[in-house]
């Protein structure tokens, strides 16, 4: 897949992964690597930009498997922008998806 394309859906992958449930990183990277390839270092630097931008809180839980773990949950500011960038990636794909068809017919 595209690299373009793959940075400017990683940020909508990863609210919506943790609007379910508490994450850690590498959880999310390897849930969305499930569908399309990333790096999972890629994910942290997200990760701690929407953790600045109040998207996110975090906390450490200890895990049977080696060290604490550092969980993301979602606030409510970051509920609220996940669901609007929802609703724009629909217009989007929408749109392109109009576009696509026309070109091809």
């Amino acid at each position: 897949m595209n690299v373009q394309f793959k940075k400017g859906v990683l940020e909508i992958c990863v609210l919506a992964l943790a609007s379910r449930e508490d994450r850690y990183g590498y959880e999310l990277a390897v849930k969305i690597s499930e569908k399309f390839e990333l790096a999972v270092g890629s994910i942290y630097p997200l990760l701690n930009r929407l953790t600045q931008d109040g998207y996110f809180s975090t906390y450490l839980r200890e895990s049977s498997e080696g060290p604490p773990r550092k969980y993301y949950r979602l606030t409510p500011e970051g509920a609220a922008y996940m669901r609007h960038l929802v609703l724009e990636w629909h217009d989007f794909t929408r749109a392109v998806n109009e576009i696509i068809e026309e070109g091809i017919r």
